[in-house]
């Protein structure tokens, strides 16, 4: 079992409690893929980890269920990301937990996430007569996935951004694919996604980035790591003056992972794909 297995409770039954417990809730050093990356010291970005919820629930003074959608955000500074099954099954303990109101539920939410992340969660709850207000949205500026390339590489390879900017052409534009895909670190699960790459800069060849894009395919790494990755590859090998990476993750177990990084947006849409 490597390090990390250790740290996380994958692949061990599970006993799924319907009382309030946030001792569910896992922490994952996020230094510890850092490392692997790349990233030392101060980081190259800043960002958040926007996570949805469409499974939560709990109940009323009275007993009665109250059904809600939730949204966390985890800033990337945080020394921890929260596994994600742990976070699924501390929300869960809430589905037999008579609570007060709202409010209540925010506070214990932000106190239990803010102490495993190790830093400062925002938490937004929906109630079910605010359902109406979440719209199906689209990625902004030009989709790449229609491009007509061969592909034979499907194991991580950023070498393919290599040489892939044409410094005659500086520019400012939006790219997206819906063609992201990678697997669990540790249960090999698929994780799909599509991802949005902002930049400014010398222009970046779409074709070479949609194949290294394309090349994470059979790669193991949390959501929150591929896309820091991606960021750092896209700074390492184009340079641009300005970049922002931004994935959307189909939801697992009524749980989606939106990761956002960049070096000059401080905040990033909410936006729902068709997928998610």
């Amino acid at each position: 079992m490597s390090d990390f297995e250790a740290l996380l409770p994958l692949g061990k039954t599970t006993s799924y409690k319907t009382e309030y417990d946030p001792q569910l809730l896992c922490p994952f050093p996020r230094q510890v893929k850092r490392d692997v990356i790349g990233i030392t010291g101060e980081l190259p970005f800043g960002g958040y980890d926007i996570w949805n919820a469409f499974e939560l629930s709990w109940l009323n003074p009275k007993g009665k269920p109250v059904v809600t959608m939730g949204e966390f955000h985890i800033p990337c500074e945080s020394p921890n990301l929260i596994e994600s099954k742990s976070f699924k099954l501390y929300l869960n303990s809430f589905n037999q937990t008579r609570l007060s109101d709202f409010d209540q539920v925010e506070e214990r939410m932000v106190a239990d996430l803010s102490t495993a992340a190790g830093a400062k969660v925002r938490v937004r709850l929906l109630g079910s007569d605010q359902f109406i207000t979440e719209k199906i949205q689209s990625f902004p500026g030009r989709c790449i996935d229609d491009l007509d390339i061969e592909v034979d590489e499907y194991s991580l390879d950023p070498s393919l951004l290599e040489s892939s900017t044409d410094p005659q052409q500086q520019v400012e534009e939006e790219l997206h694919s819906h063609l992201l895909k990678s697997n669990c670190l540790v249960t090999n699960q698929p994780d799909w996604g599509s991802v949005l790459i902002r930049y400014r800069g010398s222009r970046i060849d779409p074709e070479a980035l949609l194949r290294y894009l394309i090349s994470f395919r059979q790669h193991n790494e949390f959501h929150e790591q591929c896309v820091e990755r991606i960021f750092v590859d896209l700074m390492r090998y184009c340079q641009p003056e300005k970049l922002t990476v931004y994935a959307r993750y189909t939801r697992r177990g009524g749980l989606d992972i939106n990761p956002f990084r960049s070096n000059f947006e401080t905040h990033i849409e909410n936006l729902r794909l068709a997928r998610q």
